[in-house]
């Protein structure tokens, strides 16, 4: 292996269909799981520990900076990816929090907002690429619509969280109890019912965010308000510390690289695009 290739940043790889996203496996569940915790965490912790508005526009900086370097990469690098996903936690949970907070939305409503908002870049990204599969992002376009879906999850998900902890009233422990019962329901459909695996895959990724909110805010949350009281700045830096040592194990063995595949070819993408099937390239 070259040097090049062990760095996954060459030109190269980009044109051969280098995926730019790792592969599902036990760890990458692990720390997205992680992430959304952190990101429900920093986020209250930086709100309450600066002035609002400026933490706001601290976290949108990081996050447009943390997606600059990861567009950069021409394929999969585990630093950048996992980076990313925390900035748009970060991010967010914020641009979440200031839609009911600052512009006094419900959170009935912010659920149902940007769960529209989730569909419609899911039917966007389907209708242009033909496929919303994690297995083909391998352009910057389809990573484009790969970043703009976690973002919309991210933001949806906090919403979803505190709509079942405040205004359900289940409170933060009951809430990740919910959602870790709604999360075995893809996991299920995908290894036993034969789901198809692409909704399977985002149905988990979308669940994970309220679970990991809601145990982040039981965590670092007063008892008064029915958290254990540890405090979100020490439950940040427990899961940053989580998240390095488990990145700094991917960045070293690489067990959630996929393969590099060759690219289809632009007309069969059109026609894919347009819902016209092609028996020599198949998802």
């Amino acid at each position: 292996m070259t040097r090049h290739a062990r760095s996954g940043n060459t030109a190269a790889d980009d044109f051969r269909g280098a995926v730019r996203v790792p592969g599902i496996i036990a760890a990458f569940w692990i720390v997205k799981g992680l992430s959304t915790a952190l990101g429900e965490g920093a986020s209250d912790y930086l709100v309450q520990a600066m002035a609002p508005p400026l933490a706001v526009v601290l976290g949108f900086a990081a996050f447009l900076i943390a997606l600059a370097v990861q567009f950069r990469q021409a394929r999969y690098w585990a630093w950048t990816y996992w980076c990313a996903v925390a900035m748009v936690g970060i991010f967010g949970t914020m641009a979440a929090d200031v839609m009911h907070v600052a512009l006094g939305v419900p959170y009935t409503l912010s659920s149902l907002l940007y769960t529209l908002l989730l569909l419609a870049v899911f039917w966007l990204w389907r209708r242009t690429e033909g496929t919303l599969s994690m297995h083909s992002i391998d352009s910057p376009r389809r990573e484009a619509f790969y970043w703009a879906t976690v973002v919309a999850t991210f933001a949806m998900g906090t919403a979803l969280g505190d709509f079942t902890a405040f205004t359900l009233h289940l409170g933060y422990f009951a809430s990740a109890f919910v959602f870790a019962v709604l999360i075995l329901v893809p996991a299920v459909g995908y290894r036993w019912l034969h789901w198809n695996p692409v909704f399977c895959f985002w149905a988990a990724y979308v669940i994970t965010r309220p679970l990991g909110a809601s145990i982040a805010d039981g965590l670092g949350k007063p008892r008064s308000v029915g958290g254990l009281g540890l405090g979100d700045g020490p439950v940040t830096l427990a899961l940053l510390a989580l998240i390095v040592l488990l990145v700094a194990r991917l960045a070293m063995t690489k067990a959630d690289v996929q393969p590099v595949r060759e690219r289809e070819p632009a007309a069969v993408r059109v026609r894919r695009a347009a819902g016209v099937s092609h028996p020599e390239h198949t998802e």
